[in-house]
């Protein structure tokens, strides 16, 4: 316990090192929530890199983040964004914008001959994408996609048990990623406004995806996606079936805002952040695949019943300490790639490219509870030998935005979710859970 505490202690707070003679100077595209452990405290303990200025729409609020993270220079107003991206000093910018602002202010980070860190989903969909990485190609530039669980030990331990081929071939992959959303996040925070690029699939799905792309090395196809909405356009729930090489199946939920559990569901359930891997002969499952490196286990079963359990915070080779978060990993391998060296772990383009064409498949078969309901009625008992649903069909009917595809378009992809709330909703909910279920 002790030592899991000192760990913790030091990857939240990690103590800061001495600088290199010339280090990488970054800026903060954005006074985000996401900055200070993304980019800001890695950078404290690694000698090659020093966060210099942040920009911010709000000059007190640019002025503010700057004296509370010990940060040199801000730039603030309507012409911050674009004043950072003009400083000759720097060399990386780090965009930790809203999901709508990624494309946009990548391209323009590297006109201006930055290198970007950007935090994912780096664009809206696949051809945003293709276009950022072409420009960086040709800019002669650095442009990642952050995503730091994939530049820790724990997932290459997962990956390196999969591959030994002990527990034979996959045969199944199962992944949930939800949190308490009603209470982590404000009603009018970034992950539920459309305009933004909100909705659950955008912002959570990199973890589950990702992971099973990389443990499988393959990419799927996409076979059904079930949304639940917040509000129009922004899906609070998306749960999704996929198909891997050699017909692996794989379901995958992500949740912004997990049901309660109990009488009028009062009683919150526990975060759902594990991740299983069944294989012919046998399992793999990490828990708290999202944030590794504050805790993590990795279990393995075999068909005879042997169970094991491991976990990984320092990798056998190159390196790493314990208390090194996964943003600590990931800033590593962006310095080792930036400086010509060899990096441990890393994003490619293509890796990047092919997430978000995922994504847009997700999107294109999404259907609501209310088309769930409907296919089953119609399929199932056929609207004459139902006349009580008439009401409900009718309904449906008129209710023409619930059915929806995701438009792929350079702006943000957009599709249409059904918002209704009270009676209604309840009353659509129970029978899906009835008769879908």
């Amino acid at each position: 316990m002790l030592s899991f505490i000192s760990r913790v202690r030091k990857t939240t707070n990690p103590p800061t090192v001495e600088k290199t003679e010339n280090p990488l100077r970054v800026g903060l595209l954005g006074a985000s929530r996401i900055a200070p452990d993304a980019i800001i405290k890695p950078a404290r303990c690694h000698e090659d890199v020093l966060v210099t200025v942040v920009a911010a729409r709000n000059k007190s609020r640019a002025e503010e983040y700057a004296h509370n993270w010990s940060i040199p220079k801000f730039y603030g107003g309507e012409s911050g964004y674009q004043d950072l991206l003009d400083d000759a000093e720097l060399d990386v910018v780090y965009i930790g914008l809203p999901n709508a602002l990624h494309y946009e202010w990548t391209m323009k980070a590297l006109t201006a001959g930055k290198h970007v860190m950007c935090d994912k989903p780096i664009a809206d969909n696949e051809e945003e994408t293709r276009k950022m990485f072409s420009l960086a190609e040709e800019k002669g530039l650095v442009l990642l996609e952050t995503w730091q669980p994939r530049f820790h030990p724990a997932i290459k331990r997962m990956k390196d048990i999969i591959d030994e081929g002990t527990l034979g071939k996959i045969t199944k992959m199962y992944a949930h990623f939800g949190l308490w959303g009603n209470v982590m996040f404000k009603k009018d925070d970034i992950r539920y406004d459309y305009k933004l690029g909100g909705g659950a699939l955008m912002d959570l799905r990199p973890y589950p995806i990702n992971y099973m792309r990389f443990l499988s090395a393959s990419e799927p196809t996409v076979q059904s996606a079930e949304a639940i909405c917040r509000s129009e356009n922004v899906d609070r729930r998306m749960e999704t079936e996929l198909l891997f090489r050699d017909s692996i199946p794989a379901t995958v939920i992500v949740d912004l805002s997990l049901d309660g559990w109990g009488p009028f569901k009062l009683f919150p359930q526990w975060v759902k952040i594990a991740l299983r891997v069944e294989c012919e002969k046998g399992s793999v499952e990490i828990w708290n695949y999202p944030l590794p490196s504050l805790w993590h286990s990795i279990t393995v079963k075999t068909q005879d019943g042997r169970r094991r359990v491991e976990k990984v915070y320092k990798p056998t080779q190159g390196k790493g300490e314990e208390w090194w978060s996964a943003y600590r990993y990931q800033l590593e391998s962006f310095v080792d790639k930036l400086r010509g060296r060899s990096p441990v772990a890393w994003r490619t383009a293509e890796d990047s490219i092919n997430e978000m064409r995922v994504i847009d498949a997700v999107y294109s078969k999404v259907m609501t509870l209310f088309e769930l309901l409907r296919v089953h009625l119609l399929t199932s008992y056929g609207v004459s030998e139902w006349p009580g649903f008439a009401p409900y069909l009718l309904l449906w009917s008129l209710r023409a935005s619930d059915t929806f595809g995701r438009a792929m378009a350079p702006a943000v992809s957009s599709f249409n979710c059904d918002s209704s709330s009270g009676w209604v909703e309840s009353f659509v909910s129970y029978l899906g859970t009835a008769f879908y279920c």
